[in-house]
């Protein structure tokens, strides 16, 4: 009997999560245990395991792929195109995110501001207390941020963005030395990304309880209440994200890469929908990986574009951060003319870039832009009650542009295999499933 597809089994879960969010409240018990911390353990634990996978392969995949390349003049080339989609991408994003919220208008309520009638929900204290001290130097900050001090301490603290530079500069200097040395290195790093590979394997065998646990969670947490009063604002996120997803992707993919986006949805699903649960695009990297390389990608240009989007390419999270920061400054009642507007979209950018090794980075982002609109930081606690939900869908879209990346990029390079249905030949992943 064929074994059911990754991407089935996780959506099954999905289903099985919501049924349970529907009929569970958070103090339901089964033979006296609470249904909450059973689900919290199954979902933190296969959390825990995916981005246990996170940091090693990261590094092995960074420093092998670009040993794979050697002497080739292509890493610098590689490099442009990558940061020059990237950045198109997210600006394209945040455009949209733009255009539905001024179209929508979710902080009016029959023309008037929505202050009142919405409230103020949430822990106002914790949100003053994650972006305290926040401000327009964390944007300078990143280029200190790149350069680690000490890559051992960064890679504890979770700073991937000089963990992936510390690599980069590892792999390329590593094809500079003498042959026999260098053999030794790249044995040893590609032993470590095979191993890493098998490890994934491994873990998403448990993808669907991991899954059923996270989501379930959430589910039972949250529940329709929450999204009764900010219904406007979250229909207007999750009809941008779906524009972004279901329009600009596929049109990026016929006429940037000229591959069938059907084709690409379906490779990626899996990764898809394991971001929509663990609304980690890092801890998701592993099977982005995987399945970016069983669609055609060449493991050169996967182990480049992937590992550097997780951290630095967050379309998703620039237009959530765009939308939300007209959001709040409508329900407030302020005007805001083309010059505010532009300035929302130029920090939006900057700030889906910058703040990514930030903690609370949505929200720091955020009290940015409303800092620079003049609007009390409190505006945060307008949307946190649907946050949790919103971080899900934006992350899956995060993810499926990294993806994007991948095959534009690859097919930029030349790789004519790319979701054709046949295998590159470059140390790429075996296929599963």
């Amino acid at each position: 009997m064929r074994k059911l597809a990754l991407h089935w089994q996780i959506l099954i879960s999905l289903v099985l999560a919501a049924i349970l969010g529907a009929v569970a409240s958070p103090d339901s018990q089964f033979l006296g245990i609470s249904v909450l911390h059973v689900l919290d353990f199954f979902g933190e634990l296969f959390l825990r395991a995916l981005k246990m996978l996170v940091l090693p392969l990261i590094v092995a995949s960074i420093i092998s792929g670009i040993a794979a390349v050697g002497d080739e003049p292509g890493v610098g080339r590689l490099g442009a195109k990558t940061g020059i989609y990237y950045l198109l991408s997210s600006f394209v994003a945040i455009v949209i995110g733009l255009a539905a919220v001024v179209l929508i208008q979710p902080g009016l309520v029959d023309g008037e501001p929505a202050r009142e009638l919405i409230g103020l929900t949430g822990n106002l204290d914790e949100v003053a207390e994650k972006v305290e001290g926040r401000g327009a130097g964390d944007l300078v900050d990143i280029f200190l941020r790149m350069i680690p001090v000490n890559v051992v301490q960064d890679a504890a603290a979770g700073q991937l963005l000089s963990v992936i530079v510390f690599s980069l500069l590892f792999g390329y200097f590593m094809t500079r030395i003498p042959a026999k040395p260098r053999a030794v290195l790249e044995g040893f790093w590609q032993g470590v990304y095979e191993v890493m590979l098998k490890m994934t394997d491994f873990v998403l065998l448990f993808a669907p309880l991991g899954v059923f646990g996270l989501v379930g969670r959430v589910a039972i947490s949250t529940g329709a209440e929450a999204l009764i009063p900010l219904a406007s604002f979250f229909l207007t996120v999750v009809l941008a994200l779906s524009v972004h997803a279901l329009v600009a992707i596929p049109l990026t993919l016929q006429l940037l890469a000229r591959v069938n986006p059907l084709r690409f949805f379906r490779a990626m699903a899996p990764a898809f929908l394991m971001a929509f649960s663990t609304a980690s695009s890092a801890g998701t990297l592993p099977v982005t990986m995987e399945k970016v390389q069983e669609a055609g990608v060449s493991r050169r240009v996967a182990s480049f574009t992937l590992p550097l989007g997780a951290t630095v390419n967050m379309d998703g999270t620039a237009l959530y951060e765009c939308v939300a920061a007209v959001f709040i400054g409508q329900a407030y009642g302020l005007d805001l003319g083309f010059t505010q507007l532009f300035v929302i979209v130029l920090i939006a950018l900057m700030t889906s870039i910058g703040v990514a090794g930030i903690p609370a980075a949505s929200l720091v982002a955020i009290t940015l832009i409303l800092t620079t609109m003049g609007l009390p930081i409190e505006g945060v606690g307008l949307i946190l009650a649907v946050d949790r939900i919103l971080d899900m869908c934006r992350t899956a879209v995060n993810v499926l542009s990294d993806s994007c990346a991948a095959v534009v990029v690859a097919r930029w390079e030349g790789e004519a295999s790319v979701l054709s249905g046949s295998q590159p030949n470059t140390l790429s992943t075996p296929k599963h499933d």
